[in-house]
């Protein structure tokens, strides 16, 4: 399975009366499929996962997968806090249309989230699983980094084909790379902030948010890298790191459905508690991706 290139954690588009709006991801997914991207992830973090009941989550798989052409992968979150739950899931996912489950830490009970426990998790979940299973670390979400002796043991699963890596570390990264090339196993970056540098070292692809506003620069960035052309890749990941820092870190995802909508998307509300952005604050993202060349 190839999961080289790039991945767009598509936001779910709500209605004024907080209801999955299925018109609008599918206007969304009209522009999008015209993107080169490798294929979607469906209910990632910026997708508000843990904010849709069960039968959203299905429902969105389901939407995304009869719009989008068989060549492009589906990659769906399936991960929930308990084993037999996201095994469930999991299962669910592949029988609404994934291709692959996007499996996040468990991180309630943090304390006890050791090496141990996260390698009976992810073994029993992919043992189970009807598809193949990539592995989710996004630390600034659960507090913890799924640790790097975990995901080495992870690696020799045959049902488990990579990782989503969003915690920055290109060290980690790296390594991971390396200590995994005997293993049918890849890296994705998680951010479009540190593309290049992932691609450096040996990544597959990325799971960028920013994709969902500048999918075809990030998709250019993933070309660039690929060509050997760093010096054009440099300049256009330096162009990119503060409108996707304004889109995650800074803004979050109330940031990232604004800025869809000045590039013609449609981004609409977030579930509370998500509070939408105030006047200020819209200035200051619209400000980031003006003096950055993309406004």
């Amino acid at each position: 399975l190839d999961l080289g290139g790039i991945f767009p954690p598509l936001a779910t588009p709500l209605s004024p009366m907080q209801e999955v709006d299925y018109v609008q991801l599918e206007a969304n997914l009209h522009r999008y499929v015209s993107i080169p991207f490798r294929g979607l992830v469906v209910l990632g973090s910026n997708g508000e996962y843990p904010y849709l009941a069960p039968h959203e989550q299905l429902d969105m798989v389901r939407c995304v997968r009869q719009a989008l052409p068989r060549d492009r992968l589906l990659l769906a979150g399936s991960g929930c806090e308990s084993t037999q739950a996201t095994i469930k899931l999991t299962v669910s996912m592949a029988e609404a249309g994934a291709d692959v489950a996007l499996v996040v830490t468990p991180c309630y009970y943090r304390g006890a989230m050791t090496s141990a426990a996260f390698v009976q998790h992810y073994t029993e979940v992919a043992d189970a699983s009807p598809i193949p299973v990539v592995l989710y670390s996004v630390p600034a979400n659960t507090g913890l980094d799924l640790p790097l002796e975990a995901v080495l043991t992870l690696a020799q699963h045959p049902n488990i084909v990579g990782i989503k890596d969003s915690g920055g570390d290109i060290s980690r990264m790296g390594l991971m790379v390396h200590k995994t090339q005997q293993e049918d196993f890849q890296v994705l970056a998680g951010s479009a902030s540190f593309l290049m540098a992932s691609y450096a070292l040996g990544a597959s692809g990325g799971v960028c948010a920013l994709a969902n506003v500048l999918g075809d620069p990030v998709c250019q960035l993933d070309r660039l890298c690929r060509e050997g052309s760093w010096q054009e890749a440099r300049s256009l990941q330096h162009r990119l790191i503060e409108p996707n820092m304004a889109v995650t870190r800074r803004f979050g995802i109330p940031g990232l459905k604004k800025a869809m909508e000045w590039f013609g998307y449609y981004g609409g509300p977030c579930r509370p508690p998500l509070a939408p952005l105030s006047p200020a604050q819209v200035e200051e993202l619209r400000s980031t991706f003006s003096t950055n060349g993309w406004l």
